[in-house]
C-alpha cells in the first residue's frame, strides 16, 4: 500500500489517515491551541466524516483518534495527512 500525502480538505470521506504535517504558521495561536487540545498533532489518526455547509464547502466533521470534532475548512487546509500505514515503511515490517 502506497503512502499518499494530501490536505485534510481533500481526504475522501471515511478514508483513515494520519496527520503528516500541520502548518502552524497558517493558524493563529488560539486556533493552534484549540486543535492541540482536540489531539491534533503529527501522527494522530484522522478520518473525514462529513462536509457541511452549502455544497459541502463548510466545516468538516472529523474523527481524531476516538473523538469527533467539527473543524473550519481553513483549519483543515493547514493539515497534511497521509493514507496508508501509521509510519512510512511500517508495511515492510520496519
Amino acid at each position: 500500500m502506497s503512502v499518499l500525502p494530501l490536505r485534510l480538505t481533500d481526504l475522501p470521506l471515511r478514508q483513515p489517515a494520519y496527520v503528516d504535517l500541520i502548518d502552524w504558521a497558517a493558524l493563529t495561536p488560539s486556533e493552534g491551541q484549540r486543535l492541540r487540545e482536540f489531539g491534533l498533532c503529527e501522527g494522530a489518526s484522522v478520518e473525514a466524516l462529513h462536509h457541511g455547509g452549502f455544497l459541502g464547502k463548510g466545516p468538516i466533521a472529523c474523527k481524531v483518534g476516538r473523538m469527533t470534532i467539527a473543524m473550519r475548512r481553513a483549519h483543515a487546509a493547514a493539515i497534511t495527512v497521509r493514507t496508508g500505514p501509521e509510519t512510512p515503511g511500517s508495511e515492510l515490517g520496519a
